[in-house]
């Protein structure tokens, strides 16, 4: 079995793993991603809630920026949020009754991931797979104790989670099923089943109340989500996408879930996993929304592995995860540059990594392209702010440009009429406008109008970037009030 000490120092072993590789398999060419940008810049502007997100993330970026804001610190928020993933991993085996060895094959499968890429990037995801993570240790924990502490915390946890993404309402659906077909349903007899959802309702009002507020823009954000990337998503690529994601211990997954469904107590989180796998392929989800399932299944499944006294066995179990993902990692992360992998595309076009959520094959994965060209934009749109004399406005097309400027070139307070920064125009006159357009939307026809000098030129040069293409034009000398033509704008998009 092993003692609690060796256990915890396995878990501290991993721990410091991970967060040395976190860093170590990124090359320094590639920068921060565009969704960072955003999520940074919620910070600046505290709410409960925004059109793209819940308010979660915004929390953790306030920190981020009392503290500087650096490239460093904003890839170790997601480092961290996956480091307590670990720990209630850990708690999940010895909840279950496992020792140094079942601890030791849980962590090396869950170090050794997908979770290592996705826990790469300041996104919610990052929360998201600690919290279906938690949730499935609390209600364990339950069952197991009968506590009804567990049911209490396990409310929190589900309302801090749904603040941080609503992707956590399919796991809950899954448990719902899995609760009504087992015995675990004797929990609806519970009161303080129902007091607990009482206090996970009050954690929630007032993000209800500003949705409700703001005409619920949650779901036009799912609408659109739906027709511009879910449409284009694959089921096939979904499943396939499930054997990738933890490939060195798919037979640990299946002990695991074997080991729930043959366990009447545990049964009902067996059926959870199917239930909610079923639903997001009925969805056409994104292969990642499901990656939190596994973390609390590896963990049961590393316990019932850990029964089998073979040394070979017991060294293999462990080897594989971190052998595969030693041969897999020059490709699933960013240790190559650009031009390599744009030179030898198949590994990484037989994996699927080429696709990109409008379902076209290109150069790089997307995640990579979305991590290239910023500082260039910054520096050009920084180059121009300088030359002006007057109250400037930055108008970029997309959330990326808006964010990535603010990030790399702070004082500008670039926005744009996409996503969030749509609330977050400067008031009062405006002199001069630089604009920031993708590669194709050069028509200047209304700006022609509009102002009496225009002059433009300077664009992002690397070839694989996203934003390749993308210009810089200014706008100068204005003929109407620039300040209350957009103002009229931003009424008219609403």
């Amino acid at each position: 079995m092993g003692t609690l000490k060796q256990s915890r120092t396995v878990l501290c072993t991993a721990i410091l793993v991970k967060l040395a590789l976190q860093f170590l398999l990124v090359l320094p060419v590639y920068e921060l991603h565009r969704d960072e940008f955003l999520h940074i810049d919620q910070g600046k502007h505290l709410a409960w809630g925004y059109v793209s997100v819940p308010p979660l993330t915004s929390w953790t970026s306030w920190i981020v920026l009392q503290f500087g804001a650096s490239e460093f610190l904003v890839r170790l928020i997601p480092a961290l949020w996956g480091v307590l993933t670990l720990i209630v991993v850990y708690r999940t085996v010895r909840l279950l009754g496992g020792g140094t060895y079942a601890v030791a094959l849980a962590l090396a499968c869950t170090v050794f991931s997908a979770l290592m890429r996705l826990n790469m990037l300041y996104q919610p995801n990052s929360a998201d797979i600690f919290f279906w993570t938690m949730l499935l240790y609390l209600m364990i924990a339950y069952q197991k104790t009968l506590k009804n502490r567990y049911l209490y915390i396990a409310a929190i946890s589900f309302a801090v989670a749904v603040l941080n993404k609503y992707n956590i309402a399919f796991l809950a659906a899954g448990l719902a099923v899995g609760i009504l077909l087992t015995g675990a349903r004797r929990i609806l007899a519970n009161k303080h089943f129902y007091i607990s959802a009482c206090l996970a309702l009050a954690v929630l009002l007032p993000h209800l109340w500003w949705q409700d507020q703001n005409g619920f823009p949650v779901f036009s954000h799912m609408a659109e989500l739906r027709e511009t990337q879910l449409n284009n998503v694959d089921r096939a690529d979904f499943l396939f996408e499930q054997l990738l994601f933890f490939a060195g211990a798919l037979w640990i997954i299946a002990a695991g879930w074997w080991f729930l469904m043959r366990m009447r107590e545990y049964r009902f989180v067996g059926i959870a996993f199917v239930a909610t796998l079923s639903l997001f392929l009925l969805m056409r989800a994104k292969g990642y929304y499901a990656i939190g399932l596994y973390p609390a299944i590896i963990a049961v499944g590393a316990v019932w592995f850990s029964r089998f006294e073979n040394l070979w066995l017991r060294a293999a179990l462990v080897a594989v995860p971190v052998v595969l993902f030693g041969l897999t990692a020059d490709i699933a992360f960013p240790l190559r540059s650009p031009e390599y992998i744009a030179a030898n595309p198949d590994n990484y076009n037989s994996l699927g990594l080429l696709r990109w959520e409008d379902g076209q094959e290109h150069a790089l994965p997307q995640d990579f392209a979305d991590m290239l060209g910023w500082r260039e934009l910054a520096g050009h749109v920084d180059l121009e702010a300088r030359k002006l004399a007057g109250k400037t406005l930055v108008l970029c097309d997309n959330y990326g440009q808006a964010g990535a400027i603010n990030f790399y070139a702070p004082g500008l307070d670039a926005v744009s009429f996409n996503a969030d920064y749509a609330n977050w125009f400067p008031k009062g006159k405006i002199d001069n406008v630089i604009l920031v357009r993708e590669a194709g939307n050069t028509d200047l026809i209304t700006e022609r109008a509009l102002f009496a000098k225009i002059r433009g030129g300077l664009k992002i040069e690397k070839p694989n970037a996203r934003e390749f293409g993308t210009q810089v034009i200014v706008l100068e000398e204005p003929r109407i009030d620039i300040a209350q033509r957009i103002q009229s704008d931003r009424e008219s998009r609403r």
